[in-house]
């Protein structure tokens, strides 16, 4: 993917934590636009149509989770890394819920901000380059096209959700470890925890399965990971 394209539009109130982040987002090639109120997000969304979004949650007026989730519902493909501050443990899984696709923890080394939204975009680039098609029972993942239908209708999920449920059916009945999933859909240099992988598998599970609290297809591997169970 050409960097110098990618568009990436950073919302953070406070001016000087934003325009370090631009600075340095500017400084490898990325196209960047900001924003220092959720109302302002909003509007330049639909004009700048960012690749990505790097979103504080504690915003004035219309918050971060408020923004996170007008962006799930309007622009599903559209990356989401989510800024915390120490302790916000709730607001930040209530983010992941919503959809975001990873967060960075204040202050953060901006190498390590860089790092991740790499890592987020080559995942992504990396499914639309896949060309196949991955199907079982009622379910059906056009990767070429970048979309899952389930009994022919077609659901959206988010580029992280996307990612782990091709994962899950290119691995069929293996036992799939937390890092193991972890550093393949995160990248290897992610330095988060486990939780965040939960968090996805959850909202992965309310979109596919019949009754998520027992999965038939997401099977939990007790101490280990997850496990895509698919009887012949």
């Amino acid at each position: 993917m050409n960097e110098k394209k990618v568009k990436i539009l950073v919302v953070e109130d406070e001016e000087s934590i934003r325009r370090f982040i631009t600075l340095n987002l500017s400084a490898v090639g990325y196209q960047v636009g900001e924003a220092a109120t959720g109302e302002e997000a909003i509007a330049m969304l639909k004009g700048f149509i960012p690749e990505l979004v790097v979103l504080d949650l504690m915003l004035p007026g219309i918050s971060g989770l408020e923004v996170c989730q007008q962006i799930r519902e309007t622009m599903p493909e559209t990356l989401v890394i989510m800024l915390t501050a120490k302790g916000q443990d709730t607001d930040k899984i209530l983010g992941l819920e919503l959809g975001a696709d990873d967060y960075m923890v204040k202050p953060f080394n901006p190498f390590e901000l860089i790092a991740r939204i790499k890592a987020v975009l080559r995942r992504k680039a990396g499914l639309k380059e896949t060309k196949q098609v991955l199907s079982y029972r009622e379910l059906y993942l056009d990767i070429t096209a970048n979309k899952f239908f389930k009994n022919d209708i077609e659901i959206e999920l988010t580029p992280t959700e996307f990612a782990l449920l091709k994962m899950f059916m290119e691995n069929p009945e293996k036992a799939l470890k937390r890092n193991e999933m972890l550093n393949a859909v995160w990248g290897e240099d992610y330095f988060g925890d486990t939780k965040t992988l939960d968090v996805h598998i959850r909202r992965l599970r309310e979109k596919i399965e019949a009754n998520p609290s027992q999965p038939n297809y997401i099977k939990t591997v007790w101490g280990s990971g997850y496990r895509w169970q698919q009887e012949s």
